[in-house]
Parts: structure tokens; C-alpha cells; sequence
């Protein structure tokens, strides 16, 4: 019999919890009856502040199937799907989100693929559509796919969504890569392995409210070009040379006009906002190295991508104080 464990990063999800069961519970039968498999849901809460951690706690004593672990605090979806796949031993493994913005069935379709075509290793998902979605958002996060696909040797595919299913042997070359600073999107790709892609329409929440801020998702973006490009280091290098350039043109132009009409005291305003103007391209190219050394600074502590306050598990139960 192989296992299918199912991880829900959870945060503040006390409404979409009863849902997201019950839809995954109409997924289990259908899979059930058609392959002999077993099938765990492995909930992540990711230190909420609602009632996430009590409903777990209840679906978990009475449906064998719900498993949990619970952070000591909020360490981010990033950490809590690691720690999802870190404490999977199924023979595939899924990661997909406990609102239904991914749609549960789409599950049946991709362990049917991954048994039925043996050159693939992950049947992933993509949203075709972004219907309901704020347009500037919308624009912001196509922009930051062709940009990817531009700078970074790693593809990353528009509308890609966190909702898979992987093999073992992927599952097991994810877990070898250890950073701290994880792009979870990146990574998919980065450690290869064949990758069908199912296409859907945009869905809205079930229930509750979003924890993507818009500053948020623009962090994540950074962090993302960060972890699978060093063309930033290179653009500021290059800014670097050309203003080095224009500077020393500026330099004889000025020393040839003093030498053949005298000193001017007039223009001293577009000095000043070419000055200001350098100044904000230092600090641009400043900001970028500094985060890349922030993200080596992070990367040398060695520290755990979470910690588990509690992991419960029908095989076993840990707690850790």
C-alpha cells in the first residue's frame, strides 16, 4: 500500500480548516476506491493566533488521518512547508494550501499521472487566470516572472503555484539542500527531475483573509531573486562603470569650457541633482550587495528553519518544550 502525505501550512485558518477536511476526505474515498493507498493530511500551523492549533488538536483525535505540528512561533510558510517535507515518509507528497485556492480533486489526476507516466516526478500546478485579483498585483507578479526568466538560469513558471505532488527521490533531493533563505518556487525547479504542469482557474478563499500583504509578497520576490541570480551584482557593477564613465567625460568637458570661456558660477542647481542623483545610485548599488551579505550573514548561523513545539502523528506524538 503507498502513502500520500498531504501538507497544509496553516496560519489564522480557523474557518477554512472544517472545509479543506471535508474536501480532502471526498478526494481520499474516490482515490481509495480506485488504488490501494493510505493517505495522511499533515497540518503545519505556523504559530497562529486564532483557534488553528484547538480545531487540529479535535480533527486529529477523531479522523486518523489529520496529523499536525505546531510552531513555537511564526516562522513563515517557507519554514512551514520544509518542515511539512522534512517529517513526510510517504511515497508521494503533496503541498498545497488549506483555503481550496487549490483545488483538492486536481490531487487524484496527479498520482494517476505520476504512476501512469514514470518519466515525471512531479505534476505541479499553474493558475492561467488571476480573475479576482487586484490588477496592480497582478501586474507586479508578471512582472517579476519575465524578470526572473531573464536573469536567472532557474525557470520559474508564470502563475506557478506551491500545490504538487512529488516523489520520494524529489522529495529526498529537496530535503539535501539545507539553506536558510529558501524560495521554495525555485528550488522546485533548481533540483530538476521531469515536471507536468495541470492549468487552473483562479479561485477565491473559502473563508478568512489573506496573509500575502502586498509589501509582503514584494519581500518574497526580492528573496527570490536573490536566492537564484547574482545579475543584481552585476547591473549595479556595470551602473557602477558607466557612471565612473560619464563622470570622467563630465570632468573634461567642464576643464575644456573653463579653459576656453572661463569659470561660470551659473548652474549650480544641475549640479546639485547630479550629485543627488549619483548619491541615490551608490546607495541603490549599496542596497543590493547589502542584502545579498544579510543573506550570508543569516545562512552562517546554522540555525533550524523552525522549531516544533509539538508534533502530533497517529504512528507517534513528540512534544518539544
Amino acid at each position: 500500500m503507498e502513502k500520500i502525505t498531504v501538507i497544509i501550512p496553516c496560519y489564522n485558518e480557523e474557518e477554512t480548516i472544517p472545509v479543506f477536511v471535508e474536501e480532502m476526505e471526498k478526494v481520499y474515498t474516490s482515490m481509495r476506491e480506485k488504488y490501494d493507498i493510505d493517505m495522511e493530511y499533515l497540518f503545519v500551523d505556523d504559530g497562529s493566533k486564532d483557534k488553528t492549533l484547538i480545531i487540529l488538536e479535535e480533527y486529529s483525535e477523531k479522523n486518523e488521518r489529520v496529523s499536525y505540528i505546531t510552531f513555537s512561533r511564526n516562522f513563515g510558510k517557507e519554514a512551514a512547508m520544509y518542515a511539512g517535507i522534512e517529517n513526510s515518509d510517504a511515497d508521494y507528497t503533496v503541498i498545497i494550501d488549506a483555503d481550496l485556492q487549490d483545488p483538492p480533486e486536481l490531487i487524484e489526476e496527479m498520482y494517476r499521472i505520476l504512476k501512469t507516466e514514470e518519466k515525471y516526478d512531479c505534476v505541479a500546478s499553474r493558475r492561467y487566470t488571476r480573475t479576482g485579483e487586484p490588477k496592480i498585483r497582478s501586474w507586479f507578479a508578471k512582472m517579476f516572472y519575465k524578470i526572473m526568466a531573464k536573469i536567472s538560469k532557474t525557470e520559474i513558471v508564470d502563475g506557478a503555484r506551491d500545490f504538487r505532488m512529488m516523489s520520494r527521490r524529489m522529495v529526498d533531493a529537496i530535503l539535501s539542500l539545507s539553506e536558510y533563505n529558501r524560495f521554495s518556487k525555485g528550488i522546485f525547479s533548481w533540483v530538476g527531475f521531469e515536471t507536468k504542469w495541470l492549468e487552473f482557474e483562479n479561485r477565491e478563499r473559502v473563508g478568512g483573509k489573506t496573509k500575502w500583504s502586498f509589501w509582503g509578497l514584494l519581500i518574497y520576490a526580492i528573496d527570490g531573486v536573490v536566492a537564484f541570480s547574482t545579475a543584481p551584482l552585476a547591473i549595479s557593477s556595470i551602473i557602477g562603470i558607466i557612471f565612473c564613465i560619464i563622470a570622467f567625460l563630465g570632468v573634461c568637458f567642464i576643464f575644456i569650457r573653463a579653459l576656453l570661456f572661463g569659470d561660470k558660477v551659473a548652474g549650480w542647481p544641475s549640479t546639485a541633482c547630479i550629485i543627488c542623483f549619483i548619491s541615490g545610485i551608490q546607495l541603490f548599488c549599496n542596497g543590493i550587495s547589502g542584502i545579498y551579505l544579510s543573506k550570508t550573514y543569516t545562512e552562517t548561523k546554522h540555525r533550524p528553519q523552525y522549531i516544533a513545539k509539538k508534533i502530533c502523528r497517529h504512528s507517534s506524538e513528540t512534544e518539544k518544550k
